[in-house]
């Protein structure tokens, strides 16, 4: 601590570069600090820092972090503290370029495993972002020692025990235990989702994703399909469980059709108190599907649903630059089937037409023979009996899925009702010719050959340490190739992208044809499980501080996104 101060005076007014003697490890009365890496410049990005307080002074209850959900939803809890102290206490704007900034990762309505925070065994180690002050290109002693010595001191008191609002902590944790124990209700009970009364499932905007708070309808289960399981901390509570199986969602515009499939798309996820969705639960792999006009493809078999292209176009090992929107819906499809997903989530607004249905009239003119599209519908009652994958739908404008679909939920000026008694007399009124469509090769041979495929890692020219930038969840920038991932909807957070990306590298420099590329993403998100999101640093075995992990499904999006390969 001393020695850090002396050095403080010592380089004041020198040039930026002489920050670098300042790297090493520190001891404050309360708490230690490692400065890991100091930045080149003040515009550069902040100089990573980490902050540790030993068990004793952080005086965490044990059963905060005895239980992996538990700690899990402490780290979330403490991070989201220490960036409200930093908002509180950190001065910032003491000079150029960045000088004067402190920073942790961001974080969302959802709980993430991030690196950012750290409890070991109760000891806290926060990972933060330090820009050390400078006037042009000459050190502000003063303003540092000033961060260093006053600032920095009440961010780590701020993550004592003593500090914390307890009640609000120990509503984090009971509220991670029940949406555990919810997870757990949907594979006893035999659900594909639940979605609790109460629950505020629209947004305030298309970029706040913070419950909407004026005429907000809260959600309310219909009878036929309402569920009351008793959670460990909240007791009794009523919401609608959505059985395994097709679910047709429908209802006219802008009632709220869209906006319970956003909130199940979102339920892969745990969600902090107060965002009301915490009792809305989806299967953890389900995956939303879309079409996708323009995306890259590289061998994805299509042929369940794509066969017999003009010019002799091969859709077993399917490749493309600029996928058209029925094609990219296919190989979504069979991707999210590789990553043995349980649920799609399909909107019609987001998906190609010529994909989903034929009419009658369509099949009349453009004969089976003609026609190289096996739509959806021909197909879907296929998913959960033969591969137990189910599916929500939402669909607004055409009846053509009330034939297959095994119950139907009405959105009616957000309110929903369970209309499939209804349906079901509608269609035996009146039911669908079926569609002829030419024999199409199993979804399950499209599953097993897309998962056996081998790509070879060493077409990217990555190097070691290449530069990895994740631009919010839109694109990757991997080295000097750029992946498009804007359309993977269920990427919450930039850390989980700038993690995929390291994996990609890690993956580019040992990618071996003993197992097949799904294996090798398996087997390094298994890794990552045992050994922690440290071990994905570039910098390790000092942290990144900005990893979040992502799902198998978004890793395996990314690959198949990469133009390169």
């Amino acid at each position: 601590m001393h020695s850090l101060r002396t050095r403080l005076q010592q380089i004041d007014g020198q040039n930026y570069k002489a920050y670098k003697s300042l790297q090493g490890r520190y001891r404050f009365d309360h708490f230690e600090l490692w400065i890991d890496h100091v930045q080149g410049d003040p515009f550069a990005d902040p100089s990573r820092m980490r902050l540790r307080i030993p068990a004793l002074t952080a005086a965490l209850p044990t059963q905060s972090y005895v239980d992996p959900t538990c700690c899990l939803a402490l780290e979330d809890f403490l991070c989201r503290c220490l960036a409200q102290s930093i908002a509180q206490h950190v001065k910032g704007d003491r000079g150029s370029g960045r000088s004067g900034e402190i920073q942790i990762a961001s974080c969302g309505q959802q709980v993430l495993q991030r690196d950012a925070l750290i409890v070991d065994n109760g000891a806290i180690e926060a990972r933060i972002g330090l820009a050390l002050p400078a006037s042009g290109r000459r050190i502000l002693g003063e303003d540092a020692l000033s961060m260093l010595f006053e600032e920095l001191p009440r961010l780590a008191q701020a993550l004592q025990y003593t500090q914390l609002d307890t009640q609000a902590l120990q509503n984090h944790l009971d509220c991670a235990l029940d949406q555990r124990f919810l997870r757990a209700y949907l594979e006893q009970q035999n659900l594909v989702a639940f979605v609790g009364d109460g629950a505020i499932l629209p947004r305030r905007s298309g970029i706040d994703d913070r419950p909407l708070r004026q005429n907000a309808v809260p959600f309310h289960a219909p009878p036929e399909l309402a569920r009351e399981p008793v959670l460990p901390c909240s007791g009794k509570i009523r919401g609608m469980g959505i059985p395994r199986g097709v679910t047709l969602i429908v209802g006219g515009g802008f009632n709220g059709k869209s906006t319970l499939l956003q909130a199940l798309e979102r339920g892969v996820y745990n969600h902090i108190p107060g965002d009301g969705r915490e009792h809305v639960i989806c299967d953890a792999s389900a995956v939303k599907i879309r079409s996708e006009d323009g995306r890259s493809i590289n061998k994805i078999d299509i042929s369940a649903f794509i066969n017999n292209l003009p010019l002799g176009k091969d859709s077993q090992l399917f490749c493309s630059d600029n996928a058209s929107g029925s094609t990219s819906q296919a190989a979504n499809i069979i991707e999210a089937l590789c990553c043995n997903a349980n649920c799609l989530l399909i909107d019609e607004d987001t998906s190609a037409s010529n994909f989903m249905i034929r009419d009658q009239r369509m099949q009349r003119l453009v004969t089976a023979e003609q026609e190289p599209i096996t739509p959806l519908i021909s197909r879907i009652k296929e998913l959960y009996p033969q591969q137990g994958v189910s599916t929500i739908l939402v669909s607004g404008g055409t009846s053509a899925y009330f034939e297959v679909a095994d119950r139907v939920i009405l959105m009616d000026q957000y309110h929903a009702k369970d209309v499939s008694c209804q349906v079901r007399d509608l269609v035996s009124d009146a039911p669908e010719p079926p569609l002829t469509v030419p024999a199409a090769v199993s979804l399950a041979h499209c599953r097993q050959q897309t998962a056996a495929r081998y790509l070879e890692g060493s077409r990217l020219q990555l190097g070691t340490r290449p530069k990895i930038q994740a631009f919010d969840c839109q694109q990757l920038r991997l080295g000097d190739y750029r992946i498009e991932m804007g359309h993977v909807e269920q990427l919450l957070e930039p850390g989980q992208l700038r993690a995929i990306g390291w994996l990609i590298s890690q993956w580019a420099c040992t990618a071996t044809y003993d197992i097949s590329l799904l294996e090798a993403l398996q087997l390094a998100l298994s890794r990552l499980d045992a050994q922690g999101l440290d071990r994905l640093s570039p910098y390790y075995p000092e942290p990144h501080g900005g990893l979040a992990r992502p799902r198998l499904y978004e890793l395996f999006a990314a690959l198949n996104r990469c133009r390169e390969l």
